[in-house]
């Protein structure tokens, strides 16, 4: 009967001493979560030419979960509205998403087929989204760092 408590035990130290961390997020980040815009990048098509930091009171949210994807911008003393909710895809270096609705101002500037086709930057704290042209050529970028 000793032996048996002290098995069990053993077990339940082995087990409550394993780390909770997976594999997989150190070596594999995931997007899941939601994140901040902390700056953009502007490009001359491969590289930086302009960094943007948001001004005080100026809040960009992404969200992202199971597929769907959620993101507002607060931008104070201005009256417009700046929201969108749809789906995405992501993989090792690309984003795709696909809007379902959006703000009227956004509506305003969207493509036809409201999907946007990005180059993805991603590892466990921040991730950088990259507009590109035609070509492939660099764009813009969103810097965003992880909050939850």
């Amino acid at each position: 009967m000793k032996k048996l408590l002290g098995l069990a035990l053993l077990m339940l130290l082995l087990i409550s001493a394993t780390g909770t961390k997976s594999v997989e997020s150190e070596f594999h980040p995931s997007i899941e979560g939601t994140w901040e815009l902390v700056s953009r990048y502007n490009y001359d098509g491969e590289n930086v030419t302009d960094t943007l930091t948001p001004v005080k009171g100026y809040s960009q949210i992404k969200m992202f979960y199971n597929g769907k994807v959620m993101w507002t911008r607060y931008t104070p003393n201005k009256t417009v509205e700046w929201f969108g909710y749809g789906s995405y895809e992501a993989t090792d270096n690309t984003l795709v998403e696909k809007l379902e609705y959006m703000s009227a101002s956004m509506r305003k500037i969207a493509n036809e087929d409201m999907q946007w086709n990005m180059e993805l930057q991603l590892d466990n704290n921040t991730f950088t989204q990259i507009s590109l042209d035609e070509d492939g050529g660099r764009i813009a970028s969103e810097n965003y760092h992880r909050i939850d």
